[in-house]
């Protein structure tokens, strides 16, 4: 089958691992957005960048305050995790209206989300403005994750669901088998 690539491009990206940024405003009013564009980008120093489109309330908030924390969600939180992608923290809190525990930030002022089995407290280190998105370059300052999901150099994903994002409303998961070469 051909597919449109003008129209479908960048979902012929997908799956991408989604994740639950949190940020937190001078007013120090937290807030809560979903996000499939997330990378890694560099080890030394730890670099992760995040896509973010400047109508999101959140990309204001990351602008003033030049940090972000990524929390890794599983597939116990989806519905949670849409809301956060479907809903605007202009109008509701979202940790909240989504119930979710927050944890004070290690090395920023943000939020994690206590539900989320990973974070990546960030610092900005440098914004590119791509398109109709801006590309956050952060630099990790902390990294924690809940006990017995991490072996020491992997996330564990034989034992974890992690969150794909097909696309819209569609998402899916890591299949159960794990290969190592």
């Amino acid at each position: 089958m051909k597919v449109d690539a003008t129209r479908n491009q960048v979902i012929l990206l997908h799956p991408r691992h989604a994740v639950l940024v949190t940020c937190r405003g001078r007013d120090g009013r937290d807030n809560i957005i979903a996000v499939s564009w997330c990378t890694p980008l560099s080890r030394k120093p730890p670099l992760v960048g995040i896509s973010i489109a400047p109508k999101r309330f959140s990309h204001g908030l990351i602008r003033e305050s030049g940090e972000f924390i990524v929390n890794i969600p599983t597939m116990e939180i989806l519905e949670r995790l849409h809301y956060c992608g479907t809903h605007s923290g202009r109008d509701v809190d979202k940790f909240e209206a989504c119930g979710f525990t927050k944890l004070p930030g290690r090395k920023v002022k943000a939020s994690a989300i206590a539900e989320c089995i990973a974070h990546l407290e960030c610092k900005v280190v440098k914004s590119v403005e791509a398109g109709d998105h801006t590309f956050f370059i952060g630099e990790v300052v902390e990294a924690y994750a809940d006990e017995g999901v991490f072996d020491g150099a992997y996330l564990k994903p034989e034992d974890i669901r992690f969150v794909f994002h097909l696309g819209g409303n569609a998402y899916t998961t890591n299949i159960s088998e794990v290969r190592r070469v």
